[in-house]
Formats: C-alpha cells, structure tokens, sequence
C-alpha cells in the first residue's frame, strides 16, 4: 500500500482524529523508508527537526502504589526491593528544580507512585507547583486518577501539563492492569482537559503486546478531541521481581516505527523518548529524532530506572547538530510554520 493511499488528504489536514485502525496498521506496514520520510516530512512542517525539548522527571513519592500495573517496580504487590520514600518537603523539591534548569531543562515533572492523590496531599503538591513555576520552568505532575475538582485545583495552581498514560490498547489494557478500566484513564484525560491543563499522554511498547495493539494505542491518542500536547512513548524497562521482569526484547526497528507513526498521526504533538532510552546507542537515538521524537527525559533516573546521563545527551546533540528548544509552544500549531524546510515538497 503506497503512502498516498494510507494518508488520504495529507496536504489539506495532517490534523486528523478519525483515524481507523486499518489506516493505522497500514502506516506499520509501509516500507521502512517510506514510514521515515513521511515522518520526517510532517516533523519538519510543524517543528525544528534540529530541536528537542528537554524536560527533568523526579519521584515525588516512591514506592507502595496499590495498583498492579505489571511493569511497575513502584507497586506494592511486587517484591522489586524498591526503598519506599514518602512524598518530598516542597524545598527538598524546589532544589531539584533548580538543579533542572541549571542543567538546561525547561520542563520539570513531578511523580507520585498514587493511585490518585489524597485531599490531604493536595495543598503539598500544589505548592510544589507553584514554587517550581516561580523558577521559571513549566511544570508537569504524574499523580494518578485525577477528580473533577482535583484537576481544576491543579490548574489553578498553575500547572502546565499533567501526565496520565494509557499504557496500551484498549485490548490488551486488561493483560497489563486490572486494579483500573481503561475508561478510568480517559476520563482523567477528560478532567485534565476540561481543566484547561494540557495532556501528557502515551504509552508502553515490548510488554508483549502486538503491533495491532500499538496500533490501537496510538489510534486511542490520535482521536481524543484533542492532541495530547506530549506524547511519550517508553520502551519496557524490565525490572526483578514484576511480572514483565522476563518479557522479550521490542525489536529496535519496530520502536522506530512507533515513534514515526507517532509522528504522523499527531503531528503538532511533542513525541518523547521517555524510559528504555539506556537501553539505546547513539544511532538508535538518531534514528529515533528523524522519524519524529523531539523531546526527552533529562538526568540519570525516571522515577526509579535508570536513564542515560546528561552529558551524554548532550555529547550526542552535538554530533547530530540538535540543539535544545528554549521553551515549548503554548500551542502547537494546527497549520505548517513556513519557515521550515520541507523535504516532501522539494
């Protein structure tokens, strides 16, 4: 199937959301290098493909999360030797944050291992939103299942972006989670969104699942009635003592090919690198930026993995000429920048 069958009106409306999987999986069908120019084409319509963004993850709250996500080292019913931590002072916080823009992220994310925050925890974190923005960083929060009223709490304090993952698709949701539905999620998108918050939203691919339901995970993402702003795609980090501890290797060229459908279904998005980035060398990496990933997790940890040091993200930078983006767009695009050098068109 040629690229112009699979994307039907690609110069009228890269904006879509009624995407079909069929059209989905055919995009996972298309030839290796036909994929990566389409992506590669749409990225540098909306973005500088010589940029990414740069944000800091920190664990706010370690460990005894009653949910049972199977990949998750932070769930109490796995025995991953994990230290429990309770939820950070806001200063001890704050100080992180600063440490994060000294080294040069715009974007500093805060993670509880929660189910969904207590009331009792709201006016911690909310300070710690608050605090990390007078810093100057734009602010994101992982906190679980948000409420209604939770979320415009949130919003109130002033945080950017929050962060709720679907994990995978709607049909092999229930081989990984059982402890919440899939519509528990999408109504925290909901909530999120209703807030005026902007969404951080993707998922896990190697957890043993298919291509037709990386396909549905995607096909999930693209048709919310709106982008999620971020979209991260992690690579499963298998860790002792969860039930994915065994789970096979994601062959490298199919993650490739996720990052770039990715891409081509949510084009104006940020698509992030996000865990399993140590698992990858530096032409993964590359590899991974052309087909469209222009935002990464910063700093040796994600909550409680390990991730690629700093400097080492930047040594690559600059081999391939990436330069970091100074401050992502309040809102992306729906319609191409022109200044940009499209590959399609010449």
């Amino acid at each position: 199937m040629s690229i112009a069958t699979v994307i039907a009106e690609p110069t009228s409306r890269d904006i879509r959301h009624n995407w079909t999987r069929e059209e989905v999986e055919a995009l996972f069908a298309l030839p290796f290098n036909d994929l990566l120019f389409e992506a590669q084409s749409l990225h540098r319509k909306y973005f500088d493909p010589n940029k990414v963004q740069v944000s800091t993850l920190l664990s706010i709250k370690t460990g005894a999360c009653p949910e049972d996500c199977a990949y998750c080292p932070q769930s109490t019913r796995y025995d991953t030797g994990l230290e429990v931590e309770k939820l950070m002072e806001v200063q001890k916080v704050l100080e992180q944050a600063r440490a994060a823009k000294a080294a040069g992220s715009t974007r500093f994310c805060m993670g509880a291992a929660w189910r969904s925050p207590k009331q009792r925890d709201m006016p911690h974190v909310v300070a710690m939103v608050k605090g990390v923005r007078e810093l100057g960083l734009e602010t994101c929060m992982t906190l679980g299942m948000l409420t209604e009223g939770q979320a415009a709490e949130l919003a109130e304090a002033g945080l950017d972006y929050y962060n709720h993952n679907l994990d995978t698709s709607p049909e092999y949701y229930g081989d990984i989670i059982t402890t919440r539905t899939y519509q528990d999620r999408l109504d925290t998108l909901d909530h999120v969104r209703d807030s005026g918050m902007k969404i951080c939203s993707g998922g896990i691919v190697g957890m043993g699942e298919q291509q037709g339901d990386r396909a549905g995970m995607l096909q999930q993402l693209a048709n919310l009635s709106q982008h999620p702003e971020s979209v991260p795609i992690n690579m499963l980090v298998r860790v002792e003592g969860t039930p994915l501890e065994a789970e096979d290797d994601l062959d490298s060229f199919e993650f490739i090919r996720v990052i770039a459908v990715a891409r081509i279904m949510m084009p104006a998005s940020h698509v992030r690198l996000s865990a399993g980035r140590e698992e990858m060398n530096e032409q993964m990496h590359a590899l991974a930026y052309f087909a469209g990933a222009n935002s990464i997790f910063y700093g040796e940890k994600l909550l409680t993995t390990p991730n690629p040091r700093a400097n080492s993200d930047m040594a690559l930078f600059g081999k391939l000429g990436i330069n970091t983006e100074e401050l992502a767009l309040e809102q992306p695009p729906e319609d191409p920048s022109p200044q940009f050098y499209d590959a399609a068109r010449a």
